[in-house]
C-alpha cells in the first residue's frame, strides 16, 4: 500500500482563481467545505503532485506555490500516470474516489494560463469525489488503494467438466482478460469455474457474482439452439438492463464472414453493479467477441459507476 504525504492543502471561494493554503480542509459529501468547487458533481476536489508542480516551474521561470494550480491537495509522489478512476485515497476516517484523470482547459480564465499560456492541471490533474467526510491537514498521510477488479469467469460444458477434453476457451479467456487489464496498468482477480451444463450451478454461480458487486461476469458455452444450450435462457432474465448492440454488432461483423456466426444467441447486460456477457464455447469465438468486447469494457464500467469519462 503506497502512503503519500500532504504538501498543503489549499481552498478558493471562486473558480479559476488561485487557492490559498489552509490549516486544514473539511470534506463533506458535496467537497471541500467553503470551496467554489464543491458540488454533488464528480470533480467535487483536486489533486496534485507535487512533482508536477517542480517540473512546471522550469516552463513559468518561477517558483510555485501549491494552491496555483487551483488544487485543493497538493501531494508528494502522486503519478498521474499510475492513478485509474476508481481508484480510492485515505486519509484516517477520509475515503475519496478517484473519478477523472485531467480536464479540459478553462484557458483565460485560469490564472496561470494568462501567465504562462499553459496549465498541468488539464493533463496531470486528477479528481475525485468524496466517499466519507472528515479533515485533512498538511502533513497528514494518505493511503493509494488501486482498484482491484473481479471477474468471473464461467465455462459449461458436460465434455469439459466430465475431462474428456481440455477447457480451451475458458482458458484463452482468462488469458485475453489478465493481458487487456495489464496492458491498462489495472489489477484484475479472476474467479475461474468449469461446470457441465447445469442450470441450478450456472444460476447460483451468477448469483454468488451480483451478491459479491463482482465486477464482470464472463461465460462461455452454452449460447446456440441445441437442447443444452440454455446459457442465455438463463442469463437474460437476470439482467436488469440488456446492452444488444454489442453482440448484435459481433454478429453482423462476423455473420457476413460466415453465416454459423448468426446462430449465436449471445447477450450482455448489466445486473446490479455487474456487467455480464455471454460467448460461445470456442477459442476463436472467445478471440472474436473479446476484439470487440475489450473496445467498451472500461466505458461500460465507468458509466455504471456515474463517471462521464470519454
Amino acid at each position: 500500500m503506497e502512503q503519500l504525504k500532504v504538501v498543503s492543502v489549499n481552498i478558493s471561494e471562486k473558480k479559476g482563481t488561485v487557492k490559498t493554503p489552509a490549516d486544514g480542509i473539511i470534506l463533506t459529501h458535496q467537497g471541500v467545505e467553503g470551496d467554489a468547487h464543491s458540488g454533488p458533481w464528480n470533480r467535487q476536489l483536486s489533486l496534485l503532485g507535487i512533482d508536477s508542480i517542480r517540473k512546471f516551474e522550469q516552463k513559468a521561470g518561477r517558483n510555485i506555490r501549491p494552491g496555483e494550480f487551483a488544487e485543493n491537495i497538493t501531494l508528494e509522489s502522486l503519478d498521474y500516470l499510475k492513478v485509474h478512476p476508481l481508484d480510492r485515497l485515505t486519509c484516517g476516517e477520509v475515503k475519496i474516489e478517484i473519478t477523472q484523470i485531467g480536464k479540459d482547459c478553462h484557458g483565460t480564465s485560469c490564472s496561470i494560463f494568462r501567465e504562462v499560456g499553459d496549465c498541468v492541471m488539464p493533463k496531470e490533474g486528477i479528481f475525485a469525489r468524496v466517499l466519507h467526510p472528515g479533515i485533512i491537514r498538511g502533513g497528514d498521510i494518505m493511503e493509494f488503494h488501486p482498484r482491484m477488479y473481479r471477474a468471473f469467469v464461467v465455462t459449461l460444458s458436460d465434455r469439459a467438466s466430465s475431462g474428456e477434453y481440455e477447457d480451451r476457451s475458458g482458458a484463452r479467456l482468462q488469458e485475453i482478460l489478465r493481458e487487456f487489464f495489464k496492458e491498462m496498468g489495472l489489477k484484475l482477480f479472476i474467479h475461474y469455474t468449469l461446470i457441465p451444463d447445469d442450470r441450478h450451478k450456472l444460476e447460483d454461480l451468477v448469483h454468488q457474482a451480483k451478491d459479491e458487486l463482482v465486477d464482470f461476469v464472463f461465460t462461455t458455452g452454452g449460447t446456440g439452439i441445441g437442447p443444452r444450450d440454455f446459457t442465455v435462457d438463463i442469463i437474460k432474465p437476470m439482467l436488469d438492463k440488456e446492452i444488444p448492440g454489442i453482440m448484435e454488432m459481433i454478429r453482423m461483423k462476423y455473420g457476413a464472414l460466415k453465416t454459423q456466426a448468426l446462430i449465436s444467441r449471445s447477450v450482455a447486460g448489466v445486473m446490479g453493479k455487474t456487467l455480464v456477457f455471454t460467448l460461445p464455447g470456442s477459442v476463436k469465438a472467445v478471440n472474436e467477441y473479446m476484439e470487440e468486447i475489450r473496445k467498451s469494457l472500461l466505458h461500460l464500467v465507468f458509466m455504471m459507476h456515474g463517471l462521464e469519462i470519454h
